[in-house]
């Protein structure tokens, strides 16, 4: 009875586990560029108490022995990094990534961060910024006095001035791969960090080599999909009400070898 206790005591921290990225993946199914979180769960070791293929004669062996599970455990959270559906905005500041590749964002500190997130806001010296004032990579500065920013698809961004009449290439916004996107780490503020399971950034420019193109006046929406996340949100606090009863019977179990033997 020890054992089904500690059994079903993993099997509710795995729940409890499962259910905070679900909640995680609802409170952010507003939030732009957001990817969808999934947790994975793996089985622990096994206590082997006859080995399978173990001779029972000289004859004959077993065919599948006996093993005892020790619980669950929640290995990874998944991040599912398919594409989000584009939201019209209208603000000529506003760029999705339409298929592959993330912005390169440069911190503080110096340190270079990843996003789909491409509401750009202009600083006062008119460069691009994310919403937490962080630099776009490489830097992108609008000249005083623009009467339009035109952001084509290949990432060439140009400028219409008042005393000029054809209008003025005032930069390019490349993309960022990754070899393995979902080994990226989050870092919150709908940023990403380079790990080693990621692999190197490869910059490139878009619409080339694999990678999305831009689209000006739009941003990329949040991938979760609301009624699957309602979905699983049942089978976890179902699958969590089981645990809770393996809990309760393995007790009763315990009192009644307690008050009957």
């Amino acid at each position: 009875m020890m054992k089904a206790l500690w059994v079903a005591k993993t099997g509710l921290e795995a729940q409890d586990t499962r259910m905070s990225v679900v909640s995680n993946n609802l409170a952010n199914a507003n939030t732009t560029g957001f990817k969808q979180d999934r947790a994975v769960f793996e089985d622990l070791l096994y206590q082997t108490v006859r080995q399978p293929g173990g001779a029972t004669t000289q004859q004959s062996d077993m065919p599948t022995g006996l093993m005892l599970g020790t619980g669950v455990r929640v290995a990874a959270t998944e991040k599912n990094h398919a594409q989000g559906n584009m939201q019209q905005t209208g603000n000529a500041l506003d760029v999705a990534i339409d298929g592959r590749g993330y912005f390169e964002i440069q911190m503080a500190d110096g340190s270079l961060a990843y996003s789909r997130d491409g509401s750009f806001k202009l600083s006062a010296q008119g460069e691009l910024v994310t919403a937490q004032g962080f630099l776009l990579q490489p830097p992108v500065n609008v000249p005083d006095g623009a009467q339009s920013v035109t952001i084509a698809a290949d990432g060439t961004v140009s400028a219409k001035l008042a005393d000029q009449a054809q209008p003025l290439e005032i930069g390019r916004i490349t993309l960022t791969d990754f070899v393995n996107p979902a080994g990226l780490q989050p870092r919150g503020g709908n940023l990403y960090a380079e790990t080693a399971a990621s692999g190197p950034p490869q910059q490139g420019t878009p619409g080339l080599d694999g990678l999305g193109s831009l689209a000006q006046g739009a941003l990329e929406a949040s991938n979760v999909n609301i009624v699957e996340e309602l979905v699983s949100m049942i089978e976890t606090q179902r699958a969590y009400e089981m645990n809770s009863k393996a809990v309760s019977a393995a007790d009763d179990m315990l009192r009644f070898v307690n008050q009957q033997l």
